[in-house]
């Protein structure tokens, strides 16, 4: 007992360290020097020496143009350079577009504003015909449709210009529009720059457009109302005669007919030929003869350009309407005197206009006929639905009597509605033979 205590205590002869036996799994390991790096060789005038264990070794991975090449990046690069050539020809058609717009509004800014009060868009009159800012004047609606706007004028309510330009700025879409165009010529207009202008004449109604306007009353009263007789004439360019007839119901009511004062490729399209004399003027066609081959057409119309489907859309509308192709080049000074002509054309229309009851009476009968087709039209669709109305009613009636009676009156009631159907097919093959 003394002993344990000792030995608890301390007390006693000190203890001998044990020795700890190695364990026989890691003797392998025991005696295994440090790694350390392989010298990485040193290139000189003299050949190689060995380098110290304080340089690091030599590796491409520090050195990214030894790992990699620009010939791992050629579909990168492709997709990058089309992306590129593809902003350019958008930036430089698009400039092409804007610079085309502004230099036809700049060519007609002068003449537009000696014609109207108010030109553009910032609803100020037109105080300073010389100014040559432009910018108010029109108004980009897309890169491909520029308009303009003119209000101001006896005998006009008001004028639309619309600029409309091939899409310059995508040369793969504009391919496939004119391609298009070539192949189905009656499904898709011709892609090109051109201007077509809209003049809305008062025709009478400046109370209901202008009520404010002093004065009004009293002029119309001594110099004769701004209306005049209703009619559709036009200038066609031959090349483009087919294509408007097909687009334009207003023209389709017209007959063709050259007239002599006109150049061998226009041709003029009206209702009467007392209308053409009147209308068909030596200024008017020495003007159409200036502009070229690039005119398109000329129209006075009181009818829709689109077909009428009911009466409702059968609305007369006076319009005058101006269409030609701008050429490759920002000059338009061959395109003025056909442009001054056309907005004193309801200066014109009210002065000469109105023609013999005999000449009206040809006139009413087009539109007569148009009208009693529609009516036709509408009343064939009334009875279509009536007769849709009473076959429902009818087969709502039959089912109800089915439905009432047992299996046995239902299959004798199928027997003779069959038999029934059978002799009404038969009745109209003999009918037929």
């Amino acid at each position: 007992m003394a002993d344990f205590l000792k030995n608890v205590f301390g007390g006693g002869e000190a203890q001998k360290p044990v020795a700890i036996k190695p364990d026989s799994d890691f003797a392998d390991f025991a005696g295994a020097p440090d790694p350390t790096p392989e010298a990485a060789p040193v290139v000189g005038t003299g050949g190689s020496a060995p380098a110290t264990s304080t340089q690091v070794p030599y590796t491409k991975w520090y050195n990214v143009h030894e790992r990699h090449s620009l010939s791992e990046f050629k579909s990168e690069g492709i997709i990058l350079v089309i992306g590129l050539v593809i902003v350019v020809l958008h930036i430089i058609g698009a400039r092409a577009n804007r610079s085309k717009a502004r230099a036809w509004i700049r060519a007609h800014a002068s003449l537009l504003k000696s014609e109207y009060a108010l030109v553009g868009f910032s609803g100020i009159p037109n105080m300073n015909k010389d100014d040559e800012n432009t910018n108010t004047l029109i108004k980009e609606k897309s890169l491909t449709e520029f308009v303009s706007y003119a209000t101001g004028r006896q005998n006009t309510a008001f004028t639309d210009i619309k600029i409309n330009l091939t899409k310059k700025y995508n040369p793969i879409v504009n391919t496939i529009e004119h391609i298009a165009s070539f192949v189905m010529e009656s499904a898709f207009e011709t892609p090109e720059d051109s201007v077509e202008a809209v003049i809305y004449p008062f025709d009478g109604k400046e109370n209901e457009t202008v009520p404010s306007l002093p004065g009004s009353a009293e002029a119309r009263a001594k110099d004769g109302k701004s209306n005049y007789d209703s009619f559709v004439w036009a200038i066609v360019n031959k090349n483009n005669m087919k294509q408007v007839r097909d687009l334009r119901y207003d023209v389709s009511l017209t007959t063709t007919k050259d007239n002599s004062k006109l150049a061998d490729w226009l041709t003029v399209m009206g209702e009467s030929a007392e209308i053409t004399n009147a209308l068909l003027t030596d200024e008017l066609a020495a003007a159409v003869k200036a502009a070229g081959d690039a005119f398109q057409y000329l129209i006075i119309t009181d009818q829709p350009a689109d077909k009428p489907k009911t009466l409702a859309e059968n609305v007369p509308s006076k319009r005058i309407i101006l269409k030609y192709r701008l050429n490759s080049g920002n000059n338009y000074k061959e395109f003025l005197p056909l442009f001054t002509y056309f907005n004193r054309f309801p200066d014109v229309l009210v002065q000469t206009a109105r023609f013999r009851p005999e000449v009206l009476k040809k006139v009413r009968a087009t539109r007569e006929l148009m009208d009693k087709e529609l009516r036709k039209a509408l009343d064939d669709e009334k009875a279509e639905e009536r007769l849709l109305e009473k076959e429902k009613a009818k087969k709502v009636k039959r089912d109800a009597e089915l439905a009432g009676l047992n299996a046995k009156a239902q299959k004798k009631f199928l027997e003779k509605e069959k038999e029934k159907e059978m002799r009404k097919a038969q009745k109209k093959q003999t009918m037929r033979g």
